[in-house]
C-alpha cells in the first residue's frame, strides 16, 4: 500500500470514528430529551392525580376552564337537554304529601292515598308541613356550605378511601378506583339514631370545624329520623301491613347515614354528572336541598328535574322498601346534574334497618295461592357489598339481581 493510500485509510477511519461518536452523542441526547419529556408527562400526571384526589371543590377553586378527562362521561351517558345553566330536562313538581293532613284523623285517609300513589308511580314525593323547625333546616344547609368553604387542609383531615369509614370526606364514590369520577365532594356521617337521641356527645368523631357542625348536624339527624319513623308508619298503613314488627325493630335498632354533598360550579357540565343514575339502598331517603336545581328522577323513560321547594324534604323509596313491599313501591333511578355558574348543596339522610338485618318481602304481601308470589330474594348489606365488589354497580342492577320474577314487575 502506498503512503498516500495508507494516510487516506487512517483519515477515513478517524472520520468514521468521529461520525460514530457524534451519532452516539445525538442518540444519547435524544434519549435524555425523551426521558425528560416522559418525566415531565409523569410529573404532570402525578400532579393531576394529586389534584383529583383532593376533590372537585379544590379543582373548581383552582380556576380550571376545561374538565379533566377523568370526569368526562362516555357520550351515551352524558346529560342531554341543556337549558339555562345546565339544569336541563323538563322541570316537575313531585307529588306532595302534607304531614299536617297525615296528623289530622279526618284527612289522614286522603293523605295516605297520596303517599301510596306517589310511592307506586314515582318512587318520590315532596314532604311539606313536616314540623322540622326552619332553624334546623336552615342551620344544616348553612353549616354544610361553611364546611366546604373551609381550607382544604382542614377538610382533608377526614379524607379517606375506605368506603366503610364512619366519618369520611371524599369525592366521587371511590376516587381511587372509579373509571369515571363524579363532580361531587361529600362528607359522610354515620349516625346511630337511638344513641343520638339519648346523648349528643356521640357526634364527637365528626369534624371539629365549623365549630357548630356537631350540634347542628346531630339535631338535624335526630329530626330527620323522627320524620322517617312517621313516614314509615304511614307507608306501612297504606300498604295494609301491621306496622308493629317493622316499626318495633326500627324503634329499637335502626341505621342512619347522612351524606352532605357539595356540587361546585363545573366548567363543562354537559360532559359530566354530580351523581350518575342510581337507586338508594335502604327504606326511605330524605333529601334536603338548597334552591339550586340538580336532582333528576327517571319517570316514564324520561329524566325529570325536581323543582326545589324551600323548607321541604324530597323523599324517595329505597331498594329495601321496594323489596319489603314486594314490588308495590318503586325504588327508581335518579341522578344529579351540575351547572357552570352556581354551586349546589344537599343533605341526604338514608334510613333503614341495621346492616346485619335481612330484608325480604313482607309476609302480608305474599300469597302464592292468590297469585302473589315473593318477587325478591332476601338480602342484607353484606350481599350488597359483595355485589359492588363483583360488578360496576351501574344503574339499579343490584335490585334486579334480587328479583325472582322480573317479568311480573312490568
Amino acid at each position: 500500500m502506498s503512503l498516500v493510500a495508507g494516510r487516506m485509510a487512517i483519515v477515513d477511519l478517524t472520520i468514521s470514528s468521529q461520525l460514530q461518536q457524534q451519532a452516539a452523542k445525538e442518540e444519547e441526547e435524544e434519549a435524555m430529551v425523551a426521558a425528560e419529556h416522559q418525566q415531565g408527562e409523569e410529573a404532570e400526571e402525578q400532579l393531576l392525580h394529586s389534584r383529583l384526589m383532593k376533590g372537585v371543590r379544590h379543582l373548581s377553586d383552582s380556576g380550571i376552564t376545561r374538565l379533566p378527562d377523568s370526569y368526562v362521561l362516555p357520550a351515551p351517558d352524558r346529560p342531554l337537554d341543556l337549558a339555562g345553566g345546565g339544569g336541563g330536562g323538563r322541570v316537575i313538581k313531585l307529588p306532595v304529601v302534607d304531614l299536617a293532613d297525615l296528623r289530622d284523623p279526618s284527612r289522614r285517609a286522603a293523605a295516605l292515598g297520596t303517599l301510596d300513589a306517589a310511592c307506586r308511580e314515582y318512587g318520590f314525593f315532596q314532604a311539606v308541613n313536616h314540623g322540622v323547625e326552619g332553624k334546623t333546616i336552615g342551620g344544616m344547609l348553612d353549616v354544610a356550605a361553611r364546611f366546604f368553604d373551609l381550607p382544604l387542609a382542614e377538610r382533608e383531615r377526614y379524607m379517606s378511601a375506605d368506603v366503610r369509614a364512619a366519618v369520611r370526606y371524599g369525592t366521587s364514590f371511590n376516587q381511587a378506583r372509579d373509571a369515571v369520577l363524579c363532580w361531587r365532594d361529600f362528607l359522610k356521617l354515620a349516625c346511630n339514631p337511638q344513641r343520638l337521641m339519648r346523648d349528643r356527645h356521640v357526634a364527637l368523631t365528626w369534624p371539629e370545624e365549623p365549630a357548630d357542625l356537631r350540634a347542628v348536624a346531630s339535631a338535624y339527624a335526630a329530626a330527620s329520623h323522627h320524620l322517617f319513623m312517621e313516614l314509615m308508619e304511614a307507608a306501612l298503613q297504606a300498604l295494609g301491613i301491621g306496622g308493629g314488627g317493622m316499626l318495633g325493630d326500627l324503634a329499637t335498632s335502626a341505621s342512619q347515614m347522612m351524606t352532605v354533598n357539595c356540587y361546585p360550579a363545573c366548567p363543562q357540565p354537559e360532559l359530566t354528572l354530580g351523581m350518575p343514575a342510581h337507586s338508594d339502598y335502604g327504606l326511605f331517603t330524605l333529601v334536603l336541598q338548597d334552591k339550586v336545581e340538580g336532582l333528576q328522577v327517571m319517570h316514564a323513560g324520561r329524566w325529570l328535574t325536581v323543582q326545589p321547594v324551600p323548607g321541604s324534604f324530597v323523599v324517595n323509596v329505597g331498594d329495601h322498601l321496594e323489596i319489603y313491599s314486594n314490588g308495590l313501591y318503586k325504588s327508581v333511578l335518579h341522578r344529579v346534574r351540575v351547572n357552570s355558574t352556581r354551586p349546589r348543596i344537599s343533605v341526604a339522610s338514608f334510613h333503614s334497618l341495621p346492616a346485619e338485618r335481612v330484608v325480604g318481602p313482607a309476609p302480608e304481601l305474599v300469597d302464592e295461592a292468590a297469585g302473589k308470589p315473593p318477587r325478591y330474594m332476601d338480602t342484607d348489606f353484606a350481599t350488597f357489598l359483595a355485589y359492588l365488589a363483583s360488578a360496576d354497580g351501574k344503574d339499579k342492577t343490584f335490585l334486579q339481581s334480587r328479583m325472582l320474577h322480573p317479568s311480573s314487575l312490568h
